[in-house]
C-alpha cells in the first residue's frame, strides 16, 4: 500500500500540532489511506489497560453507538479495550484513524485493515520514521499526544488512579481540550480533575 509523507506546515498537517506539542511536533507524518479523514471532526479514545467490568460494558455500548452514528474515531487502539473498540468500529461504515507507536513504511498491514483502507474509511497515521519498528513506552506517549492534539474531543473511558493515563488526562486538561468520561463511580478521579460526563452523542457538528 502507498505511503504518503505529510510535511509540517502543509495541509493536511494539522495546525494545532505545533501549538500543543511544541518541540515534540513531528516534522513529518506518514500515512496509509485517505488523508482527507484528517479534515473530519475527530473523537480520540483512550483507556487504561485494565479496567472495571462496568466500564468495559459502557465502552462496548459506546463503540456500537459511535459506529452507528458514523463518528470519526482516532486512537492508538493499543490497550485490550481499545483494540475491541477498533474491532467493533471496523464492522461499521464510519471513519477511523489508527495511529501506531511505530513507523508504517515496513509495517505489515493486517488483512482486516485492507478493505477499509481501500474504501477510504481507515487512515493509518504515524509520526515515526521507518527506523522505529517496535512500540516503546516513550513512543506510546508521543503517539498519544499526537492523537489528542489531532482530536477535537477526547474520551478517556477509564484511568486507573495514579496511572500514566490519569497523568495524561491532567496534561490534556491543561491544553483546554474537551475531555469526557463515563458517568460511573470508577471514573470519579477523572471527574475530580475536570472531565465532563459523556454527551448523548458525539456526532459531527
Amino acid at each position: 500500500m502507498e505511503v504518503r509523507h505529510l510535511a509540517a506546515g502543509q495541509p493536511p498537517h494539522h495546525e494545532a500540532l505545533p501549538r500543543l506539542l511544541g518541540e515534540k511536533d513531528p516534522k513529518e507524518l506518514t500515512a496509509i489511506g485517505s488523508v482527507e479523514l484528517l479534515s473530519h471532526k475527530k473523537l480520540a479514545l483512550f483507556c487504561s489497560a485494565r479496567c472495571p467490568g462496568s466500564i468495559i460494558l459502557k465502552t462496548y455500548d459506546l463503540a456500537r453507538e459511535l459506529r452507528e452514528q458514523g463518528v470519526t474515531v482516532i486512537g492508538g487502539f493499543h490497550s485490550p479495550i481499545e483494540r475491541e473498540v477498533l474491532n467493533i468500529l471496523l464492522r461499521g461504515e464510519g471513519s477511523i484513524i489508527l495511529c501506531p507507536a511505530r513507523g508504517v513504511e515496513k509495517m505489515r498491514i493486517r488483512r482486516e485493515y485492507r478493505e477499509p483502507v481501500d474504501r477510504g474509511r481507515l487512515l493509518i497515521l504515524s509520526a515515526f520514521s521507518e527506523k522505529v519498528r517496535r512500540p516503546t513506552a516513550v513512543a506510546a506517549l508521543l503517539r498519544n499526544r499526537l492523537v489528542a492534539a489531532l482530536a477535537d474531543k477526547v474520551l478517556i473511558a477509564y484511568a486507573a488512579p495514579g496511572s500514566k493515563t490519569e497523568a495524561f488526562a491532567r496534561e490534556l486538561l491543561s491544553w483546554h481540550k474537551p475531555l469526557f468520561t463515563f458517568d460511573d463511580p470508577n471514573t470519579s478521579n477523572l471527574v475530580a480533575l475536570g472531565a465532563a460526563a459523556c454527551p448523548a452523542t458525539f456526532q459531527e457538528g
